[in-house]
Order: structure tokens, then C-alpha cells, then sequence
């Protein structure tokens, strides 16, 4: 009788310490989850600020730069594309986004008077600081997600997050080319896009005398 009593205090001990142990998996991935979710919604803060920034952006810039029209319909509508979809849509349209941009600021060169407007300079430096600001959160983000899948791939929670719901999440990624901020300056402007200036001919050096006794090109002798 104490045999059977002993046994039936161990497995119900151990079936409590099961118990303890999925309790604490399940809030470990709770709490996880809840920072991807929050450093989600970091990024959501700065793309949508991206997003209410760019009519503006394209008010001042139309009135000059009649001829750049494909150039701001793209933008128009990648800026509804960063808002829509998901993780990586939304980063793929945000990194085209990044990319059309910068041909628009490489563009301006061109408009001096655009280049001089103080409504544009504001606009602009507010979006290279919001470009800044999504790197930023976009690599906390990155980290919390990858903290994440590791838990629910891992022993032991790949055994209890499928049955408690828990998908993998995913990254918020940049391309390999932009893995720093973007950076906009009207210094670089001119080699964005693939664009440069043109280089001035260098003066031919005068030719060289003939040899002495070498015909000349003339006929004469």
C-alpha cells in the first residue's frame, strides 16, 4: 500500500511538473509573439507616416517636373502598395519605394528652382529621416522574429506550437544592396540610378613630326 502510494505522489509530482513546463512554453511564446507583434507595429508607425508624407512630396514637385509624370504615378502607386499585403510585400514595396525615390531626387538636379524650394527640402529630409527610422526598427523587428521561429522550430516547442496555433512569422527584409538607410544628398544625386555626368573631352595631343624622309600624308615629298 505505501508501494502504490509512493508511485501515484511521483506521476502525479511529474504530471505537474509536465503541466509547469507547457504553462511556461506557451506564455514563453506568448511573450515572443507579442514582441514581434509590437515591433511590427513600430514599423507600421513609420510607414505610414512614409505614406502620408509622399501626396505632399508629389504637390510641390508636379507643378515643376511636367515631364516626370511616370516617375510620380509609380510612386503614387507603390505608396499604396507599402500599406497593404503582407511582411514581405509590404517590404518589397517599400524597398521599391526607397528605389523610385531616389531617381525622383536625382531627377530634381535637373529643376533648380525645385531644388531651392523650401517646402521640398522639408519634404525631403522628413522622408530620408523616416527612411532612417525603418532600418532602424525594421532590424529589432528582424531580431524578435528571429527569436521567435527558433523557439517554435526548437525542442521542445516544435512539439507544442502547432497545437497551440503558433506560425512561423515573417521577416521584414532589404535587399542586399540596401542593407544600410537610404541616404538622399544632393551630392550623390547625379550617380543615383545608374545616371552620371557627362565627362568633358579631354584636348587630342598634337601628333607626333614625321620621321625625316617619311612620306607625308599629302602626296607630297
Amino acid at each position: 500500500m505505501s508501494l502504490l502510494l509512493d508511485v501515484l505522489i511521483a506521476v502525479i509530482v511529474l504530471l505537474v511538473l509536465v503541466v509547469l513546463a507547457v504553462i511556461a512554453i506557451y506564455n514563453g511564446l506568448i511573450s515572443k509573439r507579442n514582441r514581434v507583434q509590437d515591433a511590427w507595429a513600430q514599423i507600421d508607425v513609420q510607414l505610414k507616416r512614409r505614406y502620408d508624407l509622399i501626396p505632399n512630396l508629389i504637390e510641390t514637385v508636379k507643378g515643376y517636373m511636367k515631364y516626370e509624370k511616370s516617375t510620380l504615378t509609380q510612386i503614387t502607386a507603390l505608396r499604396s502598395s507599402i500599406m497593404t499585403g503582407s511582411a514581405p510585400d509590404r517590404a518589397n514595396a517599400n524597398n521599391m519605394l526607397s528605389q523610385t525615390l531616389k531617381s525622383l531626387f536625382a531627377v530634381v538636379e535637373n529643376y533648380p528652382d525645385l531644388k531651392a524650394n523650401q517646402s521640398y527640402l522639408n519634404l525631403q529630409q522628413q522622408l530620408t529621416d523616416t527612411e532612417d527610422k525603418i532600418a532602424f526598427v525594421r532590424t529589432s523587428y528582424n531580431d524578435y522574429v528571429l527569436d521567435f521561429n527558433n523557439s517554435i522550430q526548437q525542442f521542445p516547442g516544435n512539439i507544442f506550437a502547432p497545437r497551440f496555433g503558433f506560425k512561423k512569422a515573417d521577416f521584414f527584409q532589404a535587399p542586399e544592396e540596401e542593407k544600410a538607410a537610404v541616404k538622399v544628398s544632393f551630392d550623390d544625386a547625379s550617380t543615383i540610378g545608374g545616371t552620371s555626368q557627362p565627362q568633358a573631352q579631354q584636348p587630342q595631343q598634337p601628333s607626333s613630326p614625321s620621321p625625316k624622309g617619311q612620306k607625308k600624308q599629302d602626296g607630297s615629298k
